[in-house]
């Protein structure tokens, strides 16, 4: 074995700062400011989201309302066209072999999403059930989440929940650029599994969330296969000029903010991740890549014969944006640090560390109706591949509203190291990739 550990602890920062987080609002309790109503999605939309990064529905439908109970019902949909190209193409990785890209073009019905959201008993107490389908990997999950707001600055929830790793991890979808993430933070980022977590606002503009959760990633590993480590993340970020950054914080500037809204924020994270599957089967985690594409818990990933059982993953994001009358501009800087490799031979690497950024900009041509945007991201790794990606696209809001959107996304990837059934990327490509689709939020 390449190492050996009977326990493991997350870094003493990331602890402190959980710990913080966690105690800053028995500071600032006395200091309660009242909660939107529930159901009032006009005041609530307004504000970013205030707690936690899980997805949620939109104004949707009141089905039942009464003194001790509600039920609100809402949904979204995306239909897409994605075309990677050139369709037929390899690329070599970081030990020189050479490797197929699987390029896409397709038409679908790419997701689904129901909610079944509202308070039972008492208004503090606030549930959240959603249906999600990805006709893609014909994959469907049912799961939810349950929260108690003590205050506005102190709510405690457990669920399905994100990685606090990244600013897209906060709740911001669907309002992103395009219909998915960008390249960097797809990179970098972990991803959604069951935890708990506390949050809330502790003073004009100033939001924080801190989660424990089973892994760093739930998709596609079961229980039984779960060791006994956790995933550890928190998120803080201020709005300074405004004490806002838009609904859910997203990207684009629809809403036209006549003053400016500026926003700065950190997240962290730290997990020890492990295949969890056995070494004569593929892994189930496949939520990190290194640079390359690659998955790290593949056999041969880092040597050849040589299988890695477990590792640490560590990973920081710096984030900075502004809205003013229709102009918007987001960025974010990721450092990734993988290290602790547990593996059945030898491997050439005692850590990997992997940084990089992403920055879009977007302008409302037309107020209300049609945005123009342009994106960027790279990376800067261990292996010297340098990916990076360049594109841009377009909005259309035929209501004026967020709800409904068409969107063309345009993209020059080279060497990318990001790559899912779901998202615009597929490892290792190098070329164009367009999406045009259509998406509702009701």
């Amino acid at each position: 074995m390449c190492s050996s550990r009977s326990s493991v602890r997350s870094p003493t920062w990331l602890r402190l700062l959980l710990v913080g987080v966690a105690l800053l609002p028995v500071t600032v309790l006395a200091q309660e400011t009242p909660e939107p109503p529930i159901g009032d999605t006009t005041t609530a939309e307004a504000y970013p989201n205030l707690i936690t990064g899980e997805y949620r529905g939109g104004r949707g439908f009141d089905i039942v309302r009464t003194e001790r109970a509600s039920l609100n019902i809402s949904f979204y949909g995306l239909f897409r066209y994605l075309n990677q190209m050139p369709g037929n193409q390899t690329f070599t990785d970081h030990l020189g072999r050479e490797r197929t890209v699987k390029a896409k073009h397709d038409l679908n019905w790419h997701r689904t999403m129901v909610w079944l959201t509202g308070f039972f008993y008492v208004p503090e107490l606030r549930y959240n059930i959603t249906l999600w389908s990805l006709p893609t990997t014909q994959q469907t999950l049912l799961f939810g989440n349950l929260q108690y707001h003590f205050s506005t600055a102190f709510t405690l929830g457990v669920g399905l929940l994100p990685n606090l790793t990244a600013r897209s991890m906060g709740g911001s979808w669907p309002y992103w650029a395009g219909s998915d993430r960008q390249m960097s933070e797809d990179f970098f980022r972990g991803g959604f599994s069951s935890g708990v977590f506390v949050g809330g606002q502790l003073a004009r503009g100033f939001v924080y969330t801190a989660s424990v959760n089973t892994n760093i990633s739930q998709l596609g590993v079961v229980a039984a296969n779960d060791t006994r480590d956790f995933a550890y993340s928190a998120s803080v970020s201020w709005m300074p000029t405004t004490g806002e950054f838009g609904p859910r914080g997203g990207f684009g500037d629809l809403e036209h903010h006549e003053e400016l809204a500026t926003r700065v924020g950190v997240s962290a994270g730290h997990s020890r991740e492990s295949r969890y599957a056995p070494d004569d089967l593929p892994p189930n985690a496949t939520q990190i890549r290194l640079s390359d594409g690659v998955f790290p818990f593949e056999e041969g990933a880092l040597a050849d014969g040589v299988t890695v059982q477990s590792l640490d993953y560590d990973e920081l994001a710096i984030d900075a944006g502004l809205k003013y009358r229709g102009f918007s501009f987001q960025s974010e800087y990721y450092i990734r640090k993988l290290s602790d490799f547990l593996a059945d031979g030898p491997v050439p690497h005692t850590s990997i560390l992997d940084h990089g950024f992403m920055a879009e900009a977007m302008h409302m041509v037309v107020p209300n109706r049609l945005g123009i945007y342009a994106v960027s991201g790279y990376v800067f790794d261990d292996f010297d591949r340098r990916p990076w990606e360049l594109g841009g696209g377009a909005s259309f809001y035929p209501t004026g509203t967020r709800g409904l959107r068409l969107n063309v996304h345009l993209l020059r990837v080279e060497r990318s190291p990001a790559g899912s059934n779901f998202g615009y990327y597929t490892a290792g490509q190098t070329g164009t990739t367009l999406s045009i689709a259509v998406d509702l939020l009701m």
